[in-house]
């Protein structure tokens, strides 16, 4: 597949519609994930007794920071080659997570 079909295919307007709501649900629930395990910290430190049944939230919030924040490399690592701001792609990126990343393909596919 050439570059013109892949762009044609990340404008499409379908995709247009669920691209936001999905970069919004991203954004609270990465920060959801945060709070949770600043929690976790702040329960562990006061030598809180915290649910068992709760352990499979910590292993799913985990996976999510863990993802995103690879996410957010990825995204750095090509905004640098693009000469953006690193930096403000990766946060970006981290709390967008995948909707975002294609935002920046599609811009890395405009400017080629």
């Amino acid at each position: 597949m050439n570059l013109k079909e892949q762009s044609k295919i990340l404008n499409h307007p379908s995709l247009e519609l669920i691209r936001n709501p999905i970069k919004i649900l991203s954004t609270l629930l990465i920060s959801l994930a945060i709070l949770w395990e600043l929690g976790n910290v702040y329960a562990k430190l006061n030598n809180w007794e915290i649910s068992s049944n709760l352990n499979w939230i910590f292993v799913l919030d985990r996976i999510a920071l863990i993802s995103h924040a690879i996410e957010g490399i990825i995204a750095a690592y090509y905004a640098r080659l693009q000469n953006k701001n690193p930096l403000q792609y990766g946060i970006y990126i981290f709390f967008t997570g995948t909707p975002g990343l294609l935002e920046l393909k599609i811009g890395q596919q405009g400017s080629d």
